[in-house]
């Protein structure tokens, strides 16, 4: 990942979290293979993640080594990883171990409930992103439509400390968070057009994520 990009470590609440933009080639890399996915019905079932994973969506594809590598999505994925962790503890990683990496294509009703990952770091990012979200029959609910946004959970509320931060989608932003860190997506009204994300889970260095450990 040779070209310069803006990152914020976003500090709500307690967990760190790292927003970046995956770089436009990367997008445009996924979206096409995913793509094709669609127009392969062998493929759909050979790469189909659904029964895997916690949501009720349309369709959940989990990605390979090739299309993994040859996009920059790995290099990707290591290299924030390894910013981001020197960032929050002043280490370098030496070992990233990406268990998988999945692509998620959500409509009008479905969602992704409450849940977490494995392995030690995580992250979810948004590759195709509806215009908007449909209508909501409450005032309050059509104020701050929270429709098919990402919401990261962590302890709760309390004065002067927020337990959740709601992140509207936009094409490109994606976030990496601990693996431990509860998120959900809620389910939005628009019935014409596709929600498209992307998450990971991996392993870094034991003795970095292992906090415990180190005392």
């Amino acid at each position: 990942m040779s070209e310069k990009v803006d990152y914020q470590v976003i500090r709500t609440f307690g967990p760190s979290i790292f927003k970046i933009k995956i770089p436009k080639y990367i997008l445009d890399n996924i979206n096409e293979h995913t793509d094709k996915l669609l127009s392969n019905q062998e493929d759909q079932k050979k790469y189909d993640h659904g029964n895997n994973l916690a949501g009720d969506v349309t369709q959940e594809f989990i990605l390979n080594n090739e299309i993994i590598k040859e996009s920059g999505w790995l290099d990707f994925l290591s290299t924030c990883s390894q910013k981001w962790i020197e960032i929050e503890t002043g280490k370098k990683i030496k070992n990233f171990h990406l268990i998988k990496t999945w692509v998620v294509r959500q409509f009008e009703n479905e969602y992704n409930p409450t849940h977490w990952h494995g392995g030690h770091i995580s992250g979810a990012g948004f590759l195709k992103v509806p215009k908007d979200f449909g209508e909501y029959k409450q005032k309050k609910i059509r104020k701050n439509n929270p429709g098919g946004h990402l919401q990261l959970i962590h302890g709760s509320r309390m004065f002067l400390c927020n337990s959740t931060l709601t992140l509207k989608p936009e094409v490109g932003d994606f976030y990496f968070f601990p693996n431990y860190l509860m998120h959900t997506v809620f389910p939005f009204k628009n019935s014409n057009e596709e929600r498209r994300s992307i998450s990971f889970n991996a392993f870094i260095d034991k003795d970095i994520y292992d906090v415990y450990g180190n005392y």
